[in-house]
């Protein structure tokens, strides 16, 4: 009898040890989440997480996807990392799965669909023949290594592609989470992990959620194009309002601020390094150089170069920092002429615009006075932006226009003087 306890004592501990053991080696699970704009930061991240995650491999890792897309280049390269993957993968759309994230679906073993997910919408930015090509051959390769249909996947991509009861011509493909379902692009419709890896059998002790930092999720904000579009138009209109503004205020401090968050942005996305912020603020300082002596020379010629050059060498993509640049100096363009026509009129913008008269009958009173000039007429021998010198009756003067540029060699007529200064207008 006591034998038969100590057998039965040995068998339960045995047993114990054996579920133990079994429940050890399931192993666990990663949810890794792609969210926002798909940039460099993002890739960044991934290569990061995966390289820590592959260490000690798991039984499968979920890809978490909710994008409207982004670039192209950094697209495939994330594509790269989840088919080079040794590990199980699954992507799971738990929203939505639009242009370059299309791409990123596909690349994943199994794909799920939340109930409310879409995917598709996939047409490239800008949409010529040569890169709607490569990014359609991009989408055609990862959809026939995983045994998608291709014809559909670049549906997504193509509008002029037409697929008969699936797609129109003339309009991008975009399916719901049943029609994914019907049409073999997703796998399974699911709104939680344990139902996902239930279905596809497998096993696991944890889910392990990993979650973005916070010096990640200020990266991907801050690099993104279109903050990094509206920090650069803050940034330049901060700089003119300090230029027409005497001493250092309000104006400086915004440009400082914008200009900063714009470059810290993309250091940390891993877009450029601090080179790229040497030469942006030489290409500054020199623009600011030329703005204060007359003429356009070498000054305004190399600031300009080094600004273009600064922010191509941050964002990382010629395309994405022309684009910007270009939009940034024409909202620039057309904020500084508003300025210089309508904000005198605002008693919080009256020191950008010379509006201050300082009259003799109030006792304002100049050791020189050129009355004698007004209402003559002369030409302009610099430009005048807003200063410069003109020539009047063969005498050359410094003079101010009228809050406009006026090109060299223009006819000018003196409209105003007040004490020394001789303020003109274009004739």
């Amino acid at each position: 009898m006591k034998k038969t306890r100590i057998l039965a004592l040995i068998f339960l501990i045995l047993l114990f040890l054996n579920i133990t053991i079994y429940a050890e080696d399931m192993g666990d699970v990663y949810v890794v989440p792609i969210n926002g704009e798909i940039n460099r930061a993002t890739y960044n991240f991934l290569q990061d997480t995966l390289d820590k995650i592959v260490k000690n491999p798991p039984n499968a890792i979920i890809f978490e996807i909710d994008t409207y897309g982004g670039a192209i280049d950094e697209t495939e390269k994330i594509k790269n990392l989840i088919i080079n993957l040794n590990i199980p993968t699954i992507s799971f759309v738990n929203n939505k799965a639009e242009s370059a994230g299309v791409l990123i679906t596909i690349a994943g073993e199994k794909v799920v669909m939340a109930e409310s997910a879409t995917i598709g919408s996939a047409e490239t930015i800008p949409n010529t023949e040569k890169i709607l090509s490569m990014w359609r051959s991009f989408l055609r390769d990862v959809a026939q290594f995983r045994g998608r249909d291709p014809e559909i996947i670049e549906a997504m991509a193509d509008r002029d592609i037409h697929i008969d009861g699936v797609s129109e011509k003339g309009k991008l493909l975009n399916l719901t989470s049943k029609e994914a379902l019907e049409y073999g692009v997703t796998d399974l419709i699911a709104n939680d992990y344990d139902e996902i890896l239930t279905n596809f059998n497998i096993s696991y002790t944890n889910i392990v959620k990993v979650e973005e930092n916070l010096e990640l999720k200020a990266a991907k904000i801050l690099s993104s194009q279109y903050m990094s579009t509206l920090l650069l138009t803050i940034g330049f209109v901060g700089l003119v309002i300090e230029i027409f503004t005497p001493g250092f205020g309000i104006g400086g401090t915004i440009s400082i601020i914008a200009f900063g968050l714009f470059f810290g942005g993309n250091i940390l996305a891993g877009n450029s390094q601090w080179t790229s912020l040497a030469i942006f603020v030489t290409g500054l300082i020199l623009l600011v150089i030329e703005a204060i002596v007359p003429g356009f020379g070498l000054p305004g010629i190399s600031g300009i170069i080094l600004v273009i050059l600064g922010t191509i060498l941050a964002m990382g993509s010629l395309s994405s920092a022309l684009m910007s640049i270009s939009i940034a100096i024409i909202i620039t363009a057309i904020i500084t002429m508003l300025l210089i026509k309508y904000g005198h009129r605002s008693p919080f913008l009256d020191k950008i615009v010379l509006s201050t008269h300082q009259k003799d009958e109030e006792g304002y009173l100049s050791s020189f006075t050129k009355e004698e000039y007004l209402a003559k007429e002369g030409i302009s021998i610099s430009e005048l932006r807003p200063s410069g010198v003109i020539e009047i009756d063969g005498q050359r003067l410094d003079a101010l226009s009228d809050g406009g540029y006026i090109p060299k060699q223009s006819k000018i007529q003196v409209i105003r003087v007040e004490g020394s200064k001789i303020i003109v207008r274009r004739v």
